[in-house]
């Protein structure tokens, strides 16, 4: 599904990458931990191909996103790469029905199939009644469920979330937690989360420890 090999990174002369190798199946749920600076940023927005490697591969689905051909990096990213990010990154001055619909249109989809998929993940997901909402009419729980809409309307192959739950309080944490494993018993999705959260990094199917720009083994968790 996800194949990291040997990647790299430098910003000037600080190595914040040194050589990552990683493996992620289709349907894992796996999150990355490790003290600040470790580069467990850097290494997923280079997964999800929001920064370029020094050198190294990505491959999503046998694809390598730095050789995209003809449909553009852009368009790579918004068919197979959903993000979730710790502060929702919802535009104002849409609804939150059409916050979820953005990513399909982009992708060129028709409105009204983007407005009926849009409709079954706010049912899924239990936001029905919320849909035309803007985002300062929601709870925090709410706006993270839509962005959570958002990242999986056009079916992509992975979802990408940094510090998803950092901004919730105890009980939203839980309720989004529970959703991510919902979403891969019912979708099949998989999910690569960063987090400083201890519960979570525990309750995934793996948890990569990182520390100085490396993976590393058999080491205690610096959440």
């Amino acid at each position: 599904m996800i194949v990291v090999e040997g990647i790299t990174k430098s910003f000037g002369a600080l190595k914040v990458l040194k050589g990552i190798d990683l493996r992620v199946e289709k349907g894992e749920i796996i999150s990355i931990v490790g003290a600040s600076g470790a580069g467990k940023t850097t290494l997923l927005q280079i997964m999800g191909t929001l920064d370029k490697a020094d050198s190294g591969t990505v491959c999503i689905n046998g694809r390598d996103p730095s050789k995209p051909g003809d449909s553009g990096l852009s368009a790579f990213r918004n068919r197979n790469i959903g993000f979730v990010f710790q502060f929702h990154q919802l535009l104002p001055e849409f609804t939150a029905l059409e916050n979820v619909m953005i990513p399909a249109l982009i992708g060129k989809e028709k409105e009204s199939r983007a407005k009926a998929k849009a409709m079954e993940l706010f049912d899924m997901l239990g936001l029905l009644s919320r849909t035309e909402h803007k985002p300062n009419e929601l709870s925090g729980g709410e706006k993270q469920r839509v962005a959570v809409a958002r990242a999986l309307i056009n079916d992509p192959a992975v979802i990408l979330a940094d510090e998803p739950s950092g901004s919730l309080d105890t009980e939203n944490k839980d309720e989004l937690h529970r959703l991510f494993f919902k979403l891969r018993d019912t979708l099949g999705q998989t999910f690569v989360i960063v987090t400083h959260d201890g519960h979570l990094a525990s309750i995934t199917d793996r948890t990569i420890h990182m520390k100085d720009g490396m993976i590393v083994e058999n080491q205690p968790e610096i959440l």
